[in-house]
């Protein structure tokens, strides 16, 4: 019942900020009302005052997929003897809605997934300097590149092994960051926030801890690559890379997140108020340069049981993905066609002999950009304990991702 509250509440204040939106319309001279400007673009159809006090942009996405045998990512030795089918599915159905409100820096975004009926995002930002912004509501947490960046902007048909361990999702709170633009290599960017570490569509924390996450990115040869994909489509003349490093601290129920909102990892299924101390650093690389692109990351995760003697369990895993849109050194390969591969690596506990390996080869074929491109990915699994092993458990899949 709380739950269908919150949705409720929601829709009204989403309603009410149309509402605004028409009500601003109304005021202006019925000359003026012609001259909104509408148009399409990136995000979708874009709806713009005359004197650019307020802007409203509309996108809705669809992402169909095609798994054999299975979708999921293995998480423990027995999803490999699981019986599986083929699955055929619309994996993702979103409605995208953003822009500016009386001030071209005080922008708003909501994200809603229409399969599930979640609210994903919805967060106000005052983006006024470039070296200072402020965030608040709800969002995917800057964490690591590959989670922040969307599902669509992938590389391959979604996120490694990593991300269900390690990621810490959407979270409730507010946050800092900002470009600090120095003379050559001087250009670092920033975030710093406080949340309340309870996951998605949950406004309240179990007790007083709340949930510490920075991160410090070096933009080496002078250019922020951000979290709008990880191709590159813009073929870069010159060459542009990134280095990161963040961090988080959380003390709650959960020790694992996703857009579910909090959950927990394979043996930790008891779930008290404050139970869990959760630590985690993520070192992270990013590079483009002629059509190539490359990402890796380096993840460390720590949790400790406040209520079983302060029990330390360490999570280790690391990923590298490459890609290249071959056409630059193959003559005869088409503009639209991208090769991608990726390696993973997960321990679930360090101090046991226990590793889950992917690796995975994919082709995009790009119909326009992100917006609308479809990926054929093969996946080989390799999982090993101290009294098992497994290896080349293979698995397909291909989907189709288009925006508009």
């Amino acid at each position: 019942m709380r739950t269908r509250s919150i949705r409720i509440t929601y829709a009204i204040s989403f309603c009410l900020l149309l509402l605004n939106s028409f009500s601003y319309a109304q005021e202006l001279p019925q000359d003026s009302l012609s001259r909104w400007n509408i148009d399409y673009g990136n995000k979708g159809v874009l709806f713009t005052a005359p004197d650019d006090a307020f802007s409203l942009h509309i996108q809705s996405r669809l992402q169909f997929r095609f798994a054999t045998p299975g979708d999921n990512d293995p998480v423990t030795f027995d999803d490999f003897n699981d019986e599986k089918n083929s699955v055929f599915k619309i994996n993702r159905a979103r409605l995208k809605v953003g822009g500016h409100a009386y001030k071209p820096w005080l922008k708003y975004y909501w994200e809603y997934e229409l399969g599930r009926g979640n609210l994903l995002d919805f967060r106000i930002m005052i983006e006024r300097w470039k070296w200072l912004n402020i965030k608040v509501g709800q969002w995917k947490v800057e964490f690591t590149r590959e989670r922040r960046i969307s599902s669509g902007a992938q590389q391959l048909v979604d996120r490694s092994i990593l991300n269900r361990s390690f990621t810490i999702d959407r979270q409730q709170g507010i946050e800092l960051y900002g470009r600090l633009e120095g003379r050559g290599a001087a250009d670092f960017s920033y975030w710093a926030a406080v949340l309340t570490g309870s996951g998605r569509s949950n406004s309240e924390n179990d007790d007083k801890n709340l949930m510490y996450f920075g991160r410090l990115q070096w933009n080496v040869l002078g250019d922020d690559l951000g979290f709008g994909g990880i191709s590159d489509l813009q073929i870069h003349k010159t060459p542009e890379a990134q280095i990161a490093f963040s961090a988080v601290t959380n003390r709650s129920p959960f020790t694992r997140f996703s857009s579910s909102g909090g959950g927990f990892l394979t043996g930790f299924e008891t779930q008290e108020p404050g139970q869990y101390r959760i630590n985690q650093g993520n070192f992270e690389t990013a590079f483009v340069y002629q059509g190539f692109s490359w990402q890796s990351e380096l993840h460390y995760k720590e949790v400790i049981d406040k209520l079983d003697a302060d029990a330390t369990t360490q999570l280790r895993g690391y990923y590298m993905q490459a890609g290249y849109f071959a056409h630059q050194a193959i003559s005869w390969w088409p503009k639209q066609l991208e090769i991608a591969a990726r390696y993973a690596n997960f321990n679930p506990n360090i101090d046991r002999e226990t590793s889950l390996d992917e690796k995975s080869l994919a082709f995009n074929w790009f119909f326009k950009g992100h917006r609308n491109k479809l990926t054929a990915e093969l996946s080989s699994f390799d999982y090993e304990t101290e009294d098992a092993q497994l290896e080349n458990e293979l698995r397909f899949r291909i989907q189709w991702d288009i925006s508009f």
